[in-house]
Formats: C-alpha cells, structure tokens, sequence
C-alpha cells in the first residue's frame, strides 16, 4: 500500500481504492478530478439523448370546408411532426349546419390518414366530440 501511495506522489495522480473488501484492497492510479469530470459529462449525455426521445403531441386544427392548397399545407406540417417523432393531434372543426354532415368530417380524416399511411398509424380513431371531431397519428414503429 505505502509503495503505491509513493507510485501515485511521483506520477502526481491520486490512489483510488476500487474494491476495499478484496484480499488484498484493489487501487487504480488515476486522475480522480479528471474521472469524476469525465462521469458528469457522460450523465449530462445521457440526460440529453433521454429528452431526445420523449415524445410531444403536436395539434393541427382543420375546418370540414378546406381548400386543397391550404390542406397540402397542414398534411405537410402533420409529415414534418411524425418525421421528427411527435405524436399528432388532428381536430377538425365543425361549425353551424356543419354539425349535422359528420359524414364529411369522416370523410375528410380518412383523406388525412391515408395520405400519410406509408409514416404513421392511428393511434386513436376518428371520434365527434361535440363540435369537434378528433384523432391522434403516431410515427410507424420501424421493425
């Protein structure tokens, strides 16, 4: 113990016990400021690539009478969200004497998933709620 103390001063570096319960102790000589350094850097990479991975619910609100390049617009918009990862919402509105054709809005959320079928899933089917008729698209799981 005392010669690797003495190999430790001479190198500058610090004599680290890594299994004192061992017959005899383990000790490392190393840099100790340099490994707890190096520790923290590796969990703040970690901490990082974990809020990488969560996933964020984006909404894209539609009305039942939408114009084709204002449609093409949102259905790019809705890509960009699943490419990126985040789960989408679609609300598609229905206002006055709208309510009484749900048929269009179902209509409309079919043309919505099928268009973009070949990136995402419905997680959640087209449901009316009220004056409001809603479903949730999540990125395909890649096998």
């Amino acid at each position: 113990m005392e010669e690797a103390l003495r190999l430790a001063e001479e190198k500058n570096l610090d004599l680290v016990e890594i299994s004192p319960n061992a017959k005899p102790p383990v000790c490392k000589i190393m840099d100790y400021g340099k490994y707890k350094f190096e520790q923290k850097k590796k969990e703040k990479e970690a901490k990082r690539k974990q809020r990488e991975k969560i996933q964020h619910v984006k909404e894209i609100k539609f009305r039942l009478n939408i114009e084709d390049h204002d449609y093409r617009t949102k259905l790019k918009h809705i890509r960009e969200f699943i490419e990126h990862g985040d789960k989408v919402k679609v609300w598609i509105w229905f206002r006055g004497r709208e309510n009484i054709h749900p048929e269009i809005g179902e209509k409309l959320a079919n043309r919505i998933i099928k268009d973009v079928e070949d990136i995402a899933t419905v997680e959640k089917r087209p449901v009316k709620e009220g004056r409001n008729m809603l479903f949730t698209l999540v990125p395909k799981v890649e096998k």
